[in-house]
């Protein structure tokens, strides 16, 4: 191992490593499932026992426990009756195939690697990331919040209905309908926050008790249903007696009477029974009756006609009611009475609610929720990759047998206005299932107590854990404090706020009101669980490779297309609540919570997105309605890896109106190994800065041996594919007349040829520490746009974009172009106001007109300045501080001779010509004007040299100004005269043997100036095209100069070069 032996510290071997990895717990903060010695010091150093459970005490019994619940016992043959034997038998179908299609999900993601006890929360964390993972976490803690609720409803509906009917607070005796109704919920709200509170306190005191008595609360359910088995099979050869009175149709509740009859023989004698009583007003028999009661026999039905009776027929189809609609036998004589209302409704069966079919779905969904009771184990289990997918499936497959088999020996054994009677009136106050079961009612009514009890208990332990281990992962910020608890780690906190969301539900109080509440949070859990199945397969990550293997995408997503239906199905307001609910919690998180990396499908998704839409772009270039700046921002860093010039990522947020691309990369000088620290510091650095300055985009870091080479693989390499830069971005070289070396000048120069190679637009801000930070506001001010060539729009879609942001949102655009010799102006202001028309852009128009005028001392005097200190700058290799004194004495010469040859009281004139001005006035001499080659292409280009005009006639823009100058008052004869002319070039024999390119360009410069600040001195800012550097490298020392001198005196410039396409378009 000699070769690896360098490589032992960061890489150990595989030897060392097996043991650990054949051990492997990727437990999460406070998922560990009852955490008895999370924090405790002494529990830590006890070497941690190996799980015992396994697949049927683990996953089988729990799971079975979880399924059957209160909705077995109090609701389902309700649902039966109401339904009828095929529609409930539909409804068990869809839930059951829903739940069995979300446990074929759920084994696949169990078994795809070590789960830990995070249960459903842990696995779509894990699946789609901490947003959905969080918010369906938190959904599922409220269902499982809720549904401690509702058992704890049907546990007092269970004690004050079928066991200690006396015991109620509010008396119901001799009320009927709402004031009945009102009694009961009251009842239900204080019993059920008094049990409430004493479960509580049994959870917070000792939850090890709760777990103990989990396997005597399943025997209770198990006993239970056997009874029902049982009491089916009696009842084919001995049915049991529980006869049901009906008075005509109209089924009565059997209470205050013994015998269903109106009168009795006692000896020789007729006499009345208590029934007679119910509706007349005396015992005797010429007593004033009910009209209804009068005219109808009374008739006694066996309740439980049992399974070989063919009541089956009866109960094939659905018997919706309204709310207030008395219970009524079919295939009964009834006689109906002129009354219109019925009268003596309380001694009447009468349905409490309005059903129908969606109101069942959402009902009985609960009774098959549970599922993940394995799964939430899975910490505890010997090999829950093995246990989980076959514990489940087959407690899925048991409880689904029990529930489908139930709906029809239900509809064949059982009377249809017995199933129909949701609190067992009719058969005198019993449990309707209870009626069917052997050997005694009494087994169900006891056995549903307590396996509603032990749910209810379940439930405030389970759902405290879920809280507290989302709490610890910290995705979500506000919930961290649920995260602590006793010194054991038993969620003290949690508890507590799972116990006030469950006194919700026990307020609303109604079993079938919650249970359409926790089904929507359990059906939007299991639809994430599906969706998370789904996207894993589809996407093929390489780490998807569960060891369950009987699963598919379709049906995963066939599971959550049946969880999304029945959610609407159940109630679609209620569903759309739960979205909100959710949504709101993903948004939270996502701006808000904390940043997790789990390498979860969604990150998936965006890959394979992005990864379509690289390959969609690379197809053609964008139309020119899809362009925007897609920006690559140059920015400096000084020898601490911070950005010298923060202001350009000011500048960029507010460029971002276009929402495009941003990269910002910098240069750095070296090589990558010996430099790679101070790349990843420089990273860091651009991110904080990008971060603080609200740039969303990308940073590079290039490592390069020199930093021309560097910026020059920038603008190469930035991007990917067809999500490439098109616009870079770099700050103005400040001090690049005092830089040591020509680096900074020429590297700024070769920068813009490389852009113009590459066909990127070019934006060059000037006095970029004069530019508004993101915090600032205008109130006013203009941003002035001076047109001299066409760019393809760039200098009209800038302004646009900035006036989007807040910083320049009250500025107002002005468009200033200048006029060739032989235009119309006036034409010209009219064509660019309708041409910015159409393009929807605001602005004001103005036209600049500028005359020929003869070339100034000042311009021969600093072009030969220029010139001067170029030559010396190539010809001498002096020090810094002798080059400074060198070039001082150049210009102080210079300054002197033009002190001496040019008179001081030295002007200027430019005359603007506005629409108003009259064509036959005279215009003064003192006027500039633009030569414009009318065979120039709208592309961007700028002065050239004499060479290349004479290369390229049909592409020059020749730009030649002109200017009078105006001397002393003695002096007659004007320098404008060619006799003037020829005294000023006697006055410098130097000027003979100037470059004249440079001198007009110089000329240009100068007036262009001068035309920029007489009418943009005061604007926010000034956006102007910038002229190209000459091509064959000569005059790469003046153009500089040139920039400086067009720049001179303006605050905030914004030079731009366009990309070479159009950017902005008319059209729609």
């Amino acid at each position: 191992m000699a070769l690896f032996e360098e490589e032992m510290d960061t890489s150990p071997m595989v030897s060392s490593l097996l043991s650990s990895l054949a051990n492997y717990s990727n437990l999460p903060q406070g998922s560990k499932e009852h955490e008895e010695a999370e924090n405790n010091e002494e529990a830590r150093k006890k070497p941690v026992k190996a799980p015992r459970m396994g697949t049927f005490m683990g996953v089988y019994l729990p799971c079975l426990q979880n399924i059957f619940g209160v909705i077995l016992f109090l609701r389902l043959t309700w649902v039966v009756g109401i339904g009828g034997v095929m529609e409930s038998f539909c409804i068990v179908f869809m839930c059951c195939a829903c739940t069995m299609l979300t446990a074929i999900s759920m084994s696949a993601i169990a078994t795809n690697g070590v789960v830990p006890a995070g249960g459903s929360y842990y696995m779509i964390s894990r699946s789609l990331g901490p947003e959905f993972g969080g918010a369906v976490g938190l959904c599922f803690y409220l269902g499982t919040t809720f549904a401690g609720a509702m058992y704890i409803l049907g546990t007092i509906e269970i004690l004050l209905t079928y066991i200690v009917p006396n015991a109620a607070v509010f008396k119901m005796d001799g009320l009927e309908g709402a004031e009945a109704e009102n009694a009961m919920l009251n009842n239900m709200r204080i019993y059920g926050t008094c049990v409430l509170s004493c479960m509580a306190v049994v959870v917070f005191v000792g939850v090890k008790y709760v777990n103990k008595l989990a396997l005597v609360f399943l025997a209770c359910v198990i006993v239970s249903i056997i009874s029902i088995y049982a009491g089916v099979i009696k009842s084919a050869f001995d049915p049991p007696d529980f006869p049901i009175c009906i008075l005509g149709n109209r089924t009565l509740i059997w209470k205050d009477f013994d015998i269903c009859a109106k009168l009795v023989e006692v000896g020789n004698e007729t006499v009345t029974t208590k029934l007679w009583r119910l509706f007349c007003d005396s015992p005797f028999l010429n007593a004033t009756c009910d009209q209804y009661f009068t005219v109808n026999n009374v008739t006694e039905v066996q309740g439980i006609p049992g399974a070989a009776s063919g009541i089956i027929t009866e109960n094939l189809w659905s018997n919706y009611m309204d709310k207030g609609i008395i219970l009524e036998k079919k295939g009964e004589e009834s006689v109906s009475s002129d009354e219109g209302t019925p009268s003596f409704t309380k001694n009447y069966v009468i349905s409490d609610m309005t059903t129908f079919f969606t109101l069942l779905v959402g009902i009985y969904f609960p009774s098959v929720t549970g599922i993940m009771a394995g799964s939430n184990r899975s910490g505890d289990l010997r090999d829950a990759q093995k246990s989980i997918p076959i514990g489940t499936i087959l407690a899925i497959s048991t409880t689904s047998f029990v529930y489908m088999s139930s709906i029809i020996l239900f509809g064949a054994c059982i009377e249809g206005v017995v199933l129909r009677d949701k609190f067992g009136e009719a058969v005198n106050g019993n449990l309707v299932i209870g009626t069917l079961a052997w050997p005694s009612p009494w087994v169900i009514v006891i056995g549903s107590f307590f396996s509603t009890c032990g749910a209810g208990l379940q439930s405030l332990t389970g759902a405290p854990r879920l809280l507290q281990a989302i709490s610890r992962d910290g995705i979500v910020p506000f919930l961290r404090v649920f995260g602590h608890g006793k010194a054991n780690g038993e969620p003290t906190w949690a508890l507590l706020l799972t116990a006030s969301i469950c006194e919700i539900g026990i307020l609303i109080a109604s079993l079938d009101a919650v249970a359409p509440i926790l089904s929507m949070f359990f059906l939007m859990c299991y639809m994430f669980v599906n969706l998370a199945c789904a996207l894993q397969t589809l996407l093929r990550t390489p780490n998807w490779r569960p060891r369950f293997k009987y699963y598919h995408w379709t049906l995963s997503f066939l599971g959550m297309s049946l969880c999304l239906s029945l959610m609407f199905i159940c109630s679609w307001y209620y569903a759309i609540v739960a979205m909100v609910i959710a949504g709101c919690i993903y948004k939270y998180i996502e701006y808000r919570g904390a940043e997790k990396e789990w390498g979860d499908g969604i990150r998936g998704i965006s890959l394979s997105a992005a990864r379509f839409a690289l390959m969609r772009l690379e197809e053609g270039p964008p139309h020119t309605k899809n362009w925007r700046p897609q920006l690559l921002v140059l920015v400096n860093v000084d020898q601490d890896q911070n950005v010298k010039h923060p202001q350009l990522l000011s500048f960029t947020n507010q460029l971002k109106a276009g929402k495009g691309l941003t990269i910002v990369g910098t240069a750095l000088e070296g090589t990558y190994l010996n430099n790679h620290l101070q790349a990843q510091r420089a990273e860091q650095s651009l991110r904080r800065l990008m971060e603080a300055e609200k740039v969303k985009g990308f940073c590079q870091v290039v490592i390069s041996s020199n930093l021309r080479d560097g910026l020059s693989h920038l603008i190469q390499a930035g991007g990917l594919g067809g999500l490439k830069h098109n616009t870079v971005l770099v700050g103005w070289p400040r001090n690049w007349k005092q830089a040591e070396d020509h680096q900074t000048w020429r590297g700024f120069i070769e920068l813009v040829r490389e852009t113009t190679a590459a066909h990127l637009a070019l934006l060059v801000p000037k006095n970029i520490s004069a530019y508004p930070s993101n915090q600032e506001r205008f109130t006013e001010g203009n941003i002035d746009v001076w047109w001299i060539v066409h760019d393809g729009g760039m200098l009209m879609l800038l302004p646009f974009l900035l006036r989007q942001h807040k910083v320049w949102r009250k500025c107002k655009m002005r468009i200033f172009t200048v006029a060739q010799m032989d235009d119309n102006s006036i034409q010209m202001k009219k064509d660019l106001t309708i041409f910015l028309y159409h393009l929807r852009i605001n602005a004001e128009v103005e036209v600049v007109e500028m005359h020929d005028s003869d070339i100034s001392a000042y311009t021969y005097e600093k072009t030969l300045v220029m010139e001067q200190r170029s030559q010396i700058l190539k010809q001498m290799h002096l020090t810094k501080n002798e080059r400074e004194r060198e070039i001082q004495s150049i210009t102080d010469e210079s300054r002197g001779s033009i002190r001496r040859k040019n008179p001081a009281n030295t002007r200027i004139h430019l005359t603007v010509q506005d629409d108003q001005a009259e064509g036959s006035e005279e215009k003064p001499e003192e006027e500039v004007q633009l030569i414009h080659d009318k065979n120039a292409a709208p592309t961007p280009a700028s002065p050239q040299s004499p060479a290349e005009e004479a290369e390229t006639p049909g592409e020059k823009v020749h730009m030649t100004w002109t200017e009078k100058f105006t001397g002393d008052k003695n002096k007659g004869k004007g320098p404008s005269t060619p006799e003037g002319i020829k005294d000023i070039f006697n006055m410098k024999p130097e000027w003979e043997s100037l470059n004249q390119s440079n001198v007009r360009r110089m000329h240009t410069a100068l007036k262009l100036n001068e035309v920029i600040m007489k009418k943009s001195q005061d604007a926010k800012l000034v956006l102007l095209n910038m002229p190209g550097p000459p091509k064959n490298r000569t005059g790469d020392e003046n153009y500089m100069e040139f920039l400086e001198v067009l720049t001179e005196g303006l605050n905030r410039v914004l030079l731009v070069r366009g990309g070479g396409r159009e950017v902005i378009t008319i059209y729609s």
